[in-house]
């Protein structure tokens, strides 16, 4: 693939964070008000903002959504990865080489319908899978830290490991498979009676 890295004058490249929000239904203006007040202080940083459902920031790079492949470029191309905490994008994020920067929604703030992101993300930061943000001042250190230092916030990329999606769906195949099989046996067995 051939990727197009935006330079600098001086050939460096512009350091470029991707923040991924998802898709949920839920609003969650409270990461897009603190990224809009971060990248003013900050306009040779290139901010791309999938936003989804939240108020349409005033910023020039963004858009409510990403289909995967263009996410999948997006997050290969990235200097930064900040994402919501939903378990896919998570995942997503480490596969092509990143220690996410993890916002999780907070059911308090009306941005998912309970906790669910704030545990799980919480039980990843501890496990160091994650770099966990709960307040704005703790993004913007993640932030202005990870463009000072991005190897702190790269993994080995594991493009040949199977998408987890993949790896989900025949799961729950299976499941649904074994399922359907012991029901079919328990009709046939009735009827024998």
């Amino acid at each position: 693939m051939n990727v197009h890295v935006p330079r600098q004058r001086d050939g460096r490249p512009v350091p470029y964070v991707l923040v991924v929000v998802g898709t949920d239904v839920h609003r969650f203006d409270r990461l897009v008000g603190w990224l809009e007040r971060w990248h003013a202080e900050r306009p040779g940083v290139r901010l791309v903002l999938q936003y989804g459902h939240s108020r349409p920031p005033a910023l020039p790079e963004a858009t409510p959504f990403l289909g995967h492949e263009e996410l999948q470029r997006a997050m290969a191309e990235s200097t930064l990865v900040v994402s919501h905490g939903g378990p896919a994008t998570i995942t997503e994020a480490r596969r092509t080489g990143h220690l996410p920067i993890v916002v999780p929604r907070d059911p308090t703030h009306d941005e998912h319908v309970d906790n669910h992101q704030q545990l799980f993300s919480r039980r990843l930061g501890a496990a160091g899978m994650v770099r966990l943000c709960e307040s704005e001042a703790e993004l913007v250190a993640a932030l202005d830290e990870g463009l000072a230092d991005p190897a702190r916030f790269a993994l080995a990329a594991d493009p040949g490991r199977p998408d987890p999606r993949a790896e989900a769906v025949a799961r729950v195949g299976a499941v649904i498979d074994g399922l359907v099989a012991r029901r079919v046996r328990q009709r046939a067995g009735g009827r024998r009676r």
